[in-house]
């Protein structure tokens, strides 16, 4: 895991971060398939879920199980307490059985979920199934993102790897949106293309990681004898803690930005700029393309003017593009502007990633980048209930100055970050 590993300098180096993307993949058609996190889904995709994934998964789930709104609707939280199980444990299972574990457990607890969800069991065991795809996503969340920012050009990889994220969960509202309404079959049927696709990462995942076991993870640390601190070490001891809370905070109003920009724009877009539906949509499509792309070109820039600068470049550019499109009333600047906002947005992510493997020693990488992921994540949900809020009691055309706030807390934060050495 050294950081001065290649992709490109042998075979396998590049098999094991073909595997991560590939994990990735998956991540994200999990998550855009039950509705817990919709970060990544082209807005056209959004209204197509939004049509016949809430009527008709959502809505089977309901009736199938014969529960109301705010019982299914926990199905929809279970996996952040996977996350949080995930972020509690991901250190020790790295110092007892390094990658090579993750690369085991992380792929059995989606399988677990997945032939759980298949058979349709009584509610409560589905949503301890959820639970276990939120372990999965937690697990591979640390370990891959940790070791792809410890090799050569972590910018340009992680860019990949977070875009192969978005990809996958384009396809997944797709393919069970697909199977249900176009084959009629049950909602449950969706799980057995994620048992099929899953069963490939359990099979390529521990061949690509076996050599990388605990004594391995171990040895790579560059400060043994404090190896065993993990998440206490990182979120209170002075230097580490700084680091951690900030870039915690950061994902947090990173991810509440995103999520709430693409949960909203149709809604302004129609109420506002009075649009029609389907340009409501391709605008959304635009801030979500914007997004991908975003993240696997701008990794090629990021690292060569560096991250610390290129992150607070690209956060100032999108509040620029968050003004223009709170301020100019016109449905092509606004469009035009809410796709560049999604390009510099796209980055934010693995850059605060590669961030924190130089800022941080190298034994509290996985301990930290888990944690940080599981409580960035708690963005989704919070920043777009406040939105709602807002747009209930205000009117949608007050999101954009909230907008504009909480990506100026962004830089904030992002400026309060330690100095980098060269």
């Amino acid at each position: 895991m050294s950081a001065s590993n290649g992709w490109d300098e042998v075979r396998s180096n590049l098999f094991r971060v073909l595997t991560t993307f590939w994990v990735f993949l998956i991540m994200g058609s999990n998550d855009a398939a039950y509705g817990a996190l919709l970060p990544y889904v082209s807005g056209l995709l959004l209204l197509i879920i939004q049509t016949y994934m809430a009527d008709k998964v959502h809505g089977q789930l309901q009736q199938y199980y014969n529960v109301s709104h705010m019982v299914v609707s926990v199905v929809f939280i279970s996996p952040l307490v996977g996350y949080v199980v995930a972020a509690l444990v991901n250190n020790r299972l790295h110092l007892a059985l390094g990658q090579r574990g993750v690369a085991v457990i992380a792929p059995t607890c989606h399988l677990i979920a997945y032939i759980i969800s298949c058979t349709h069991p009584p509610y409560p065991a589905l949503v301890v199934a959820y639970i276990f795809a939120g372990i999965a996503n937690g697990l591979h969340e640390a370990a891959w993102n940790a070791y792809l920012g410890n090799m050569q050009k972590s910018s340009e990889l992680l860019g990949f790897l977070h875009g192969l994220y978005g990809i996958g969960a384009v396809i997944s509202p797709l393919v069970a949106t697909n199977m249900i309404t176009r084959l009629n079959v049950p909602w449950y049927y969706f799980y057995f293309f994620m048992i099929a696709i899953s069963v490939v990462s359990a099979v390529i995942c521990p061949i690509a990681f076996w050599r990388f076991n605990g004594a391995r993870f171990r040895a790579s640390q560059e400060n043994t004898d404090n190896a065993k601190g993990g998440l206490r070490d990182a979120l209170f001891t002075r230097d580490a803690a700084r680091t951690s809370w900030l870039c915690a905070f950061f994902l947090l109003f990173y991810v509440g930005v995103e999520v709430t920009i693409g949960g909203w724009i149709v809604t302004l877009m129609l109420e506002i700029r009075h649009a029609s539906p389907f340009a409501s949509g391709m605008t959304a499509t635009g801030f979500w393309l914007g997004i991908t792309v975003g993240r696997m070109v701008l990794g090629f820039i990021t690292s060569r003017i560096g991250e610390k600068l290129a992150t607070s470049t690209y956060i100032a550019l999108s509040i620029a593009c968050a003004l223009i499109l709170w301020l100019v009333p016109h449905f092509i600047v606004s469009a035009i502007a809410v796709s560049v906002q999604g390009f510099f947005l796209g980055p934010l992510f693995p850059c605060a990633v590669v961030v924190m493997t130089k800022l941080l020693p190298k034994h509290l990488h996985v301990a930290a980048i888990g944690f940080v992921a599981a409580f960035g994540g708690g963005g989704a949900a919070v920043l777009p209930f406040v939105a709602g809020g807002i747009a209930q009691g205000s009117g949608v055309v007050h999101l954009m100055p909230f907008v504009v706030g909480a990506s100026a807390a962004l830089l904030g934060l992002w400026l309060g970050l330690p100095r980098m050495k060269p």
